[in-house]
């Protein structure tokens, strides 16, 4: 046992709280059961109540925060370092060091020890189990770290892997709810119904011992649904929050940045193998944007002009390409090297030149792919206008990159 003080401390919470639940129960409350089958071949099938520990607890936990023991316990956790990332824990848009200290462990070491318990009549061996748990948690050599957010708009046929621990894949049945029981009112309407509803974003990583803080969640899956928009053109959706959990157990639910929650129009597509490659290669490139600020400004442009109608689309458009190519030299010159760099021949650049003046987000999408794909914005605008001026190693640098 690492920390005996606080072994103490944690189960005098939990006695108290099996103390108020058990009056509760003397005064009417409802104790609810699952009734499950347990049946196999050439064996009789047998019957089970499961008691529903954790909705039950779930649903009077706030009620008991305002307790002296609760209090005590919160206090002991928080001076313990290797519990400052549960500390930071996700509790609505204002963060509450205490309130989320009780949510992400407290609250979880009580369910566990009433599922242990069978429900409410104390058994040490129970609670100390489901503190040795906490102890593995607290102390051990590093946490595991899970989000998932709902994505519409896009279907799979397998597992799709973006990097960096993110993934696409379908969602299992029940998997929000079995750790999140409000997850049903905060999913997107009839996801998990309609085949392009339901994948999920998933983003997993480990983290090391004494890291005090979460991966930046929302900022990640925005990136990664940015990336997903670029590759397939579909109107990819994520959220409208996403879940996040700490060494397996819930530990905060967050809104998804909103350009990433809404879903534009569009019909909704497949992500194959070979554009899930393309969109696994542009969020890696995407973090050269914020190096960038033209790259960055022509990206928020064309996203947000997916979302808008005429003319404040196409105001957006001719800027975000501008801001892509045109390095000060106009709209003029942003749009005759977008048709060098798109154009495989003279004729494909005269009309992709004529078409850039009005640029639709379909073009503007391809252009944007193959300005991150090049990787150095500032070199490419060099070469495309030596291609431009018929500079013979710059044609071929290009037409070598289009191949």
């Amino acid at each position: 046992m690492r920390a005996p003080h606080l072994y103490d401390t944690l189960r005098r919470f939990c006695l108290g709280a099996f103390a108020v639940f058990t009056r509760d129960l003397e005064d009417g409350a409802e104790f609810p059961f699952a009734f499950e089958e347990h049946g196999s071949y050439g064996r009789p099938t047998l019957y089970e109540y499961r008691p529903l520990v954790r909705g039950f607890v779930e649903a009077r936990a706030e009620r008991l925060f305002v307790r002296v023991d609760v209090q005590d316990a919160v206090a002991d956790l928080l001076r313990e370092p290797a519990a400052r990332i549960f500390a930071h824990a996700h509790e609505g848009e204002v963060r509450d060091e205490r309130r989320a200290v009780y949510r992400s462990v407290l609250v979880p070491l009580l369910v566990r020890t009433a599922e242990g318990c069978g429900g409410f009549d104390w058994d040490d061996t129970a609670y100390a189990r489901a503190y040795e748990e906490l102890e593995g948690s607290l102390y051990g050599e590093g946490h595991s770290y899970g989000a998932v957010a709902p994505l519409v708009g896009l279907s799979v046929g397998t597992q799709i892997e973006l990097g960096d621990g993110i993934r696409v894949r379908v969602a299992a049945t029940g998997e929000l709810a079995a750790m999140w029981p409000e997850a049903a009112g905060l999913l997107p309407r009839d996801f998990g119904r309609e085949p392009d509803r339901i994948c999920v974003l998933e983003l997993e990583r480990s983290l090391g011992s004494g890291t005090a803080e979460a991966p930046d969640a929302p900022g990640e899956l925005a990136d990664a649904v940015t990336a997903i928009r670029l590759a397939t053109s579909a109107p990819v959706a994520a959220g409208p929050v996403i879940f996040e959990r700490l060494d397996w157990r819930p530990y905060g639910i967050r809104p998804v940045l909103p350009i990433a929650a809404t879903a534009p129009p569009g019909e909704p597509t497949r992500l194959d193998p070979f554009r899930a490659s393309v969109a696994a290669d542009l969020r890696v490139r995407l973090a050269d944007a914020d190096a960038d600020a033209r790259l960055g400004d022509a990206l928020d442009r064309w996203e947000l002009a997916l979302f808008q109608s005429e003319p404040f689309r196409g105001e957006q458009l001719r800027h975000a390409l501008e801001a892509a190519l045109g390095e000060g030299d106009g709209a003029w010159a942003a749009a005759m090297r977008g048709a060098a760099l798109l154009g495989a021949t003279p004729q494909e650049r005269a009309g992709l030149a004529e078409k850039l003046r009005e640029p639709t987000c379909e073009l503007l999408r391809r252009l944007l792919v193959a300005v991150l794909l090049h990787g150095d914005r500032l070199a490419l605008v060099r070469d495309l206008d030596e291609a431009l001026l018929g500079t013979t190693s710059a044609v071929a640098s290009l037409q070598k990159r289009a191949s």
